[in-house]
């Protein structure tokens, strides 16, 4: 059996990325790399991290699902909601300006964002398309596979709402799933599950976000042959939580 790397919350640290998939001899030809969402955000390159994961994605195979992070800022882009601009600029979004939109200095308002969008918009419009076109889940004979988690008051997982699939955390990691293959996931970090960053394996259900934008590590899960294995690298930005 082919292996199936997974690897979750990206967070803009694109050189972690890279150096992960070094790390665990990536082979397109071979390995079904499966992504689950939030490549933006928080680290210093999200631009590019985008742009890899589209090269990933539609070159080779990948499949990329979106992530809450990945959709605040298709929203911020095509919109014109100040509650979506301030949670994008709350949540890691500052860094995620800096990345598309060459600034003087570090200072991001009203006016900035607004310049910022109309330059994503005129010069990246195809990331933003990719951002919004990616799937939140996806099955395969041995998981499901989605950024956030599953409702389990639904019995059939895709009737949940679609913001379940990016935001839901304890109704999904503290109650039983009601589906019959582990559902891997991200966006709730490991840390919080069993105060480590490294993979979480909580039985129906499997947590790899290992807080690499928080400066801890980003995880690659590696299933072959019904076993699984982690990886990991620390070398990642430093910053505080916000």
């Amino acid at each position: 059996m082919n292996r199936i790397l997974m690897i979750s919350d990206i967070h803009g640290c694109l050189e972690p990325f890279n150096d992960l998939l070094k790390k665990v001899e990536y082979d397109p030809s071979e390995d079904h790399l499966i992504l689950l969402g939030d490549y933006v955000d928080r680290g210093p390159q999200s631009k590019e991290t985008v742009e890899r994961v589209m090269e990933l994605a539609q070159n080779h195979g990948a499949v990329a699902l979106r992530g809450n992070h990945d959709q605040r800022l298709v929203d911020l882009v095509r919109g014109d909601s100040f509650e979506v601009q301030a949670k994008f600029l709350e949540h890691g979004g500052q860094q995620t300006i800096h990345s598309y939109f060459d600034l003087a200095g570090d200072l991001v308002d009203e006016e900035v964002i607004g310049e910022a969008k109309m330059h994503i918009n005129y010069w990246y419009s195809s990331q933003i398309e990719f951002l919004s076109s990616l799937p939140l889940y996806h099955e395969d004979e041995h998981h499901i596979y989605v950024h956030a988690g599953l409702n389990p008051v639904f019995t059939n997982y895709r009737d949940q709402p679609e913001r379940d699939f990016m935001y839901i955390k304890k109704e999904f990691f503290q109650f039983e799933t009601v589906v019959d293959k582990p559902v891997i996931f991200g966006h709730t970090r490991t840390a919080e599950l069993h105060n480590s960053a490294d993979v979480w394996f909580g039985g129906d259900k499997i947590g790899i976000d290992g807080g690499c934008a928080y400066g801890m590590q980003l995880n690659c899960l590696i299933y072959e042959d019904g076993v699984y294995r982690a990886e990991r690298v620390t070398n990642v930005p430093v910053r505080k939580r916000r």
